[in-house]
């Protein structure tokens, strides 16, 4: 009785998880399938769920009408370069709040965390005002300046998790045999946090990659839009490119799987055992 139990209710879980991953890759497997679809085949009837032939007419027609070489390379460079930026200033903030004690530390941490409860499309408008008046509306850099900005708290507080699973005697050793303060940091404890960087580059990597409000917002020129503005063009008052749009979404999608892909070899379980006797 208890085996006919255990083996109905692993049918049952097996049966649901299956579902489950059917409805969460529909979709994905929908955009791939319209995207390699000719035009013509998109809007038929009946919906052919296999299409009867395969072209590339899609990805053609995306390149040569729009410029979204540019779209790629603009979001390439938005995004790599906020996201190292601040990688590099949570670092410094996440070890500062993991191991100082500071009046104002609880502070920090709530204000940190008080700005990832708020929206950000709230601040649009005087984040608009502020970047006209600065003269970085329509320009890469001022994006750039503002997703560096969205992205620290988060990251900060993510990586003051990683400095704090991380023994004070690693450090304090390199520091008694000649090392600063600076050097212990660079020299002994990043090379242990990698994996906890790795997944703040990515994690921020793919918050600016993703980002639509304030990109639609700040940049206008088709020469500085990112891949989400572009994609949003797609969808028109009275039409939506359907092709295009999926074409785009797949060449979209493959920077961050490639990304996932990249960080799923880093372990962060185990990776500080062992490394202190005693």
């Amino acid at each position: 009785m208890i085996t006919s139990q255990s083996l109905s209710g692993k049918v049952v879980r097996f049966v649901a998880l299956g579902l489950w991953l059917v409805i969460t890759l529909f979709p994905l497997y929908w955009i791939v399938i319209t995207a390699v679809k000719p035009r013509s085949d998109i809007y038929a009837f009946p919906v052919e769920y296999w299409p009867q032939s395969f072209s590339l007419e899609n990805f053609i027609t995306l390149f040569r009408v729009s410029n979204f070489g540019t779209y790629l390379t603009n979001s390439i460079i938005v995004s790599v370069s906020a996201a190292t930026c601040v990688t590099l200033i949570s670092l410094l903030s996440g070890y500062v709040i993991a191991r100082f004690e500071f009046k104002a530390k609880g502070a920090v941490l709530m204000a940190f965390l008080v700005t990832q409860m708020i929206p950000g499309f709230i601040a649009l408008g005087p984040l608009y005002q502020l970047m006209v008046n600065l003269g970085l509306v329509n320009e890469r850099s001022g994006l750039t300046l503002v997703y560096i900005a969205m992205c620290i708290p988060f990251s900060t507080i993510m990586l003051r998790g990683f400095f704090e699973n991380v023994p004070d005697a690693l450090e304090e050793a390199a520091m008694i045999d000649g090392c600063s303060r600076i050097g212990a940091l660079f020299r002994v404890l990043v090379p242990v946090m990698t994996p906890g960087i790795v997944a703040a580059f990515i994690f921020n990597f793919v918050s600016c990659w993703n980002e639509l409000f304030l990109s639609v917002t700040l940049l206008t020129s088709d020469a500085n839009k990112t891949v989400p503005t572009a994609l949003n063009g797609f969808i028109t008052s009275y039409n939506i490119d359907w092709g295009s749009m999926s074409a785009a979404a797949v060449l979209t999608i493959i920077p961050t799987m490639v990304m996932f892909a990249f960080a799923s070899k880093y372990i962060v379980q185990g990776l500080t055992s062992g490394a202190v006797k005693g």
